[in-house]
């Protein structure tokens, strides 16, 4: 049986819950029979890869490749994904340079097959690195489907601090939130914009972002609203956002207990008894 992550409550609630269970799911969760199933052949297979035309034609290796950027939905767009690899970005005009989403950029960077020094796919590391990425978003989506708002929250977590720990001159850290599909979420609804915000001038989006972050954290500089405690001040207001608007979970607080006993594959040590595990929960 493939495991399920446990979201039981809506909101910050919710947040906390799966931030103190985070180990133990995200193990459960990676070795669920079908994630091992295709992370097992990606590291088998994915080192005789030798172009872009061989990556897009075989779809479990596809999957696993897009999936570790978070590009899951385009794995039926074989000849824009194979332009995407082979064209690279050292050329400020390539495609994946040009496209508002950097998630295609950190794509091909990570697989080479348009550098001048040759594909990466075979280097040491390289599957496991790929992999580790994979299951992290593959998580993400399992949590989404019992509370997308705990989803982006991950996402917004994850991709944050990757920003947070570059040295980005200017405005690049700001338009790399707005580039993100979670980021941008997360941003206009704990900053409560309105639907109107994601029409105006790039620009004047990140004027507007900044503005924000000045009358909340007393800063305008991307790299103090990327502080951690800050990043936390953003999900949670998030959360409460989201809460707000009728974003639900499928577990009740009465269900977590059984679907714990049920999920086979976890160890929950001292938990062998459904008060047990309610007196965790709470």
């Amino acid at each position: 049986m493939n495991y399920q992550p446990v979201a039981p409550f809506n909101g910050i609630a919710g947040w906390s819950f799966l931030n103190r269970t985070m180990a133990r799911q995200t193990a459960s969760y990676n070795n669920s029979s079908t994630v091992q199933r295709e992370t097992t052949y990606f590291r088998d297979n994915i080192a005789k890869i030798k172009t872009a035309k061989d990556l897009v034609a075989n779809q479990r290796l596809l999957k696993v490749a897009l999936g570790a950027f978070g590009l899951d939905g385009d794995t039926g767009k074989q000849f824009f994904i194979r332009k995407v690899l082979e064209e690279g970005t050292v050329n400020p005009k390539s495609m994946a340079n040009r496209l508002v989403d950097k998630r295609y950029v950190n794509l091909t960077d990570a697989f080479g097959f348009g550098s001048p020094f040759g594909p990466k796919n075979g280097n040491t590391g390289f599957a496991t690195k790929i992999i580790s990425a994979y299951q992290t978003r593959e998580f993400e989506i399992a949590v989404g489907n019992q509370n997308e708002p705990l989803r982006f929250a991950l996402s917004f977590k994850r991709e944050a601090s990757a920003i947070a720990g570059k040295n980005s001159p200017g405005n690049t850290g700001w338009f790399s939130i707005l580039g993100s599909p979670p980021l941008r979420t997360v941003v206009e609804k704990a900053f409560n914009l309105p639907s109107e915000f994601a029409k105006l001038n790039i620009d004047r989006q990140v004027a507007i972002l900044k503005d924000k972050s000045s009358s909340i954290f007393g800063s305008k500089d991307i790299k103090l609203f990327l502080k951690p405690a800050n990043m936390n001040t953003m999900i949670n207001r998030y959360l409460i956002q989201a809460d707000s608007s009728g974003s639900s979970s499928q577990y009740s607080p009465a269900s977590v207990a059984l679907t714990l006993l049920q999920q086979s594959n976890t160890s929950y040590a001292g938990s062998g008894t459904i008060e047990a595990l309610f007196a965790a929960l709470y």
